[in-house]
């Protein structure tokens, strides 16, 4: 069925999860061993033929349904069984029907225009969402900006045309898309090659080596030429998903809103399909403001447009996100890192790109086994890769669903030194939601000669060194009788060459190829190359980036996704078990009964935990404290605090966690200490039993009916000294 976060849209067919019933929770098939799978294959080929055999007879159809539901079974635990041997056991189970309607219920994400009918690919946050977007910003932004030291930026999402056209992105920012002949329908061309291999694995029945072949083209759709693309579909007889009509050739669609800047609209500009040009382009200022020293981080949280051809999946595929990019500025030589040895023992999946095309299997690694052995390219790079999924973890990801995938050399630009992608298992299978690039000087250098501008930065020896430097002597009389009267720029332009831009001159001509200079084609013979001596204790260069880059919103759904839960005695009973850190609500208020003396004290509670900083919100409808802690339980609220008649006597409250369903008896004045700790509000999270260890446990019943509190024998506790905030 479709999302109901994603109206008219149809979502790809993945093999890596299993849809379960409202209230019948599906056990998932056992993994078997590498001669299971050679079982289960055979067994798959006796049911197939089977089934065929049955209907040659005109067999009963209700006998034909059962025999054909017994080779979905077993294709099922095959398929389980081919990913285990790969080393990609792990499933994601959800029950995607009740998951959309508590996700659109309670208004954590819903369609943007709904009355309007809705725009496909455009979403609005609610309420919750929106706060779980927030604090999933503000951790990125203490993980990385704080901790790292790094300079944090705010630019523009309007973009002239002349800053993406020197990127690359006005030519090349494309996908390729076909068209149904008849209706004109467009899709993405690699994605319906996509959802076509996943279809064909789940119905057909294939050795493993064949399999296997089919998931190598699945990986590299959209690494293929347009005719590359165009054969691979026609060879798998390929047609519009809707209608089954031929498809048009592949072809390029750019995917940048364009627009135009001012009322004459003479200057061109597109809405920013990422927030990194806005960094390179202000390098020179940000390296100012850095006293002149590299290396050093600038980051940027905002928004991105992609005007994708098919959005789909929610928010895993849109035309408006949040983006968070960091670009670490490093000299190209020397990219160790100097907080590296804090990662170091980080265990990392690892799936390169020698696996994907071979055994399929993903490793498990040490950050720095993985660059002792050369499967990361740099310190740098494995730092952030490490540091990324330690920020996972902190904000609630499961650890078991987190890879990073390497690029093929089919996906990445030339320039590119090394590219991993922090991968994260959805219900719609592994999803791209961090990416990981050292894309060397590539950034920095098409600006500074586009605009003629100087992004150098430099270093400082600690002592002088004797270096050989090269330099260009123009020939003047040859220059002169071929530029005439531009001879004095181009002579200038040649003598202020430094010696790399000097060698690029010299292997262009020993190549016997004109150099392009400002406009001006240097061909051989116009130039002399003389080599001397120098000593220098000031290196200069073109610093190399390390870029990751975050899609908050596809994290946001991956969360919410690895968040969600039931209660095992009923499966329609919805808990979001947010980590505390990032929960919309950290607390919820609510009075026992309902009586004069119970409203001042519950606002008292909701004024000196908001004073605390902590997002607090109140329930004092008539329902039973059972069916409000469910309503909470719904929005991911970790904590509740229960004002009954006791606290009218003795100012202490029933402090709830929402997980284990517990209790304590704490007094009112310690609640905030205690929750700021509980939410790691001011550092790591401190845990319920070790927080909560000196009050004692309040037996509870959450029924749908009125709640039952055990009486217990209670005073005014005080916590242990060495818990409390000082």
């Amino acid at each position: 069925m479709a999302s109901i976060l994603a109206p008219n849209m149809h979502f790809a067919k993945t093999g890596s999860y299993s849809v379960v019933e409202p209230g019948k929770p599906k056990e998932a098939p056992t993994p078997s061993t590498g001669g299971g799978s050679a079982a289960l294959s055979a067994a798959c080929t006796r049911q197939a033929s089977t089934v065929k055999q049955m209907k040659k007879d005109g067999k009963p159809a209700d006998q034909i349904e059962k025999a054909v539901e017994e080779l979905k079974r077993l294709r099922a635990e095959l398929a389980v069984a081919e990913k285990a041997n790969a080393g990609q056991g792990t499933e994601h189970n959800i029950d995607r029907k009740l998951f959309d309607e508590t996700v659109l219920r309670r208004m954590f994400v819903v369609p943007a225009f709904e009355i309007h009918g809705g725009v496909a690919g455009l979403f609005d946050y609610g309420p919750p969402g929106c706060a779980l977007k927030q604090n999933i910003v503000d951790q990125w932004r203490r993980h990385f900006v704080l901790e790292e030291k790094m300079l944090e930026m705010e630019c523009t999402c309007l973009t002239p045309e002349p800053v993406l056209k020197t990127s690359g992105h006005v030519d090349r920012f494309t996908d390729l898309m076909v068209k149904d002949i008849v209706t004109g329908d467009c899709y993405r061309a690699d994605k319906l090659l996509e959802d076509h291999i996943d279809d064909l694995l789940e119905k057909g029945n294939f050795s493993s080596s064949e399999a296997d072949e089919h998931r190598k083209v699945q990986r590299q759709a959209d690494a293929y030429s347009p005719e590359e693309l165009g054969a691979i579909l026609e060879k798998y007889g390929i047609k519009a998903t809707t209608t089954g009509n031929d498809l048009t050739k592949p072809f390029a669609f750019n995917l940048m809103f364009g627009t135009k800047i001012g009322p004459s609209g003479a200057l061109t500009g597109f809405l920013r399909p990422e927030t990194a040009q806005g960094l390179f382009v202000n390098f020179k200022r940000l390296l100012d403001y850095n006293n002149g020293r590299v290396p050093f981080a600038a980051a940027q949280i905002g928004l991105g447009f992609r005007n994708e051809i098919a959005p789909k999946n929610g928010l895993l595929r849109v035309r408006e996100f949040t983006m968070a990019e960091i670009e670490h500025f490093v000299k190209p030589d020397e990219k160790k890192h100097p907080k590296f040895a804090n990662v170091s023992n980080v265990t990392m999946k690892l799936f390169d790109r020698d696996a994907q095309l071979g055994t399929g299997i993903v490793s498990s690694m040490t950050c720095g086994d993985a660059v002792a052995k050369g499967t990361i390219a740099n310190e740098t790079l494995a730092y952030f890769m490490a540091r990324t999924q330690l920020f996972m973890l902190r904000i609630g990801m499961n650890s078991e669903k987190l890879r990073f995938r390497q690029h093929l050399s089919t996906e990445m630009a030339h320039y590119a030194a090394d590219c991993w992608d922090l991968e994260i298992l959805t219900a719609y299978g592994w999803v791209e939601c961090v990416g990981h690039a050292d894309r060397a000087c590539y950034d920095l250098t098409v600006h500074a000669k586009a605009t003629n501008t100087s992004v150098e930065a430099q270093k400082m020896l600690d002592k002088a060194v004797e270096v050989l430097q090269l330099t260009v002597k123009p020939d003047r009389k040859t220059i002169g009788m071929t530029f005439k009267k531009d001879q004095k720029a181009v002579c200038s332009a040649l003598e202020g060459l430094d010696s790399d831009k000097a060698a690029e001159v010299e292997k262009a001509h020993s190549a016997g190829q004109p150099y392009e200079l400002d406009g001006f084609s240097i061909a051989p013979g116009m130039v002399l190359f003389t080599r001397k001596k120098k000593m220098v204790q000031v290196v200069k260069f073109t610093p190399s980036v390390i870029e990751p880059s975050f899609g908050v919103g596809r994290i946001l759904h991956a969360l919410l996704e690895h968040s969600f839960s039931v209660r095992k005695e009923d499966a329609q009973r919805v808990v979001f078990q947010f980590a505390p850190v990032v929960a919309p609500i950290k607390c919820g208020v609510y009075n026992l009964q309902s009586g004069s003396k119970f409203p001042p004290i519950v606002t008292r509670v909701v004024d000196l935990l908001t004073q605390a900083g902590i997002s607090t919100k109140a329930d004092t409808s008539g329902q039973s404290v059972g069916r409000r802690y469910a309503r909470a339980d719904e929005l991911g609220v970790p904590f509740g605090v229960t004002v009954d008649f006791d606290t009218v006597e003795d100012d202490t409250v029933t402090l709830r966690e929402r997980d284990s369903m517990t209790q304590r008896r704490v007094p009112i004045a310690a609640l905030p200490g205690l929750l700021r700790e509980l939410c790691g509000l001011d550092g790591d999270v401190v845990a319920w039993k070790d927080a909560l260890s000196a009050y004692p446990e309040v037996g509870a019943s959450e029924a749908s009916g009125p709640i039952t509190l055990e009486t217990t024998s209670r005073g005014v506790f005080s916590r242990p000294a060495a818990l409390v905030k000082k």
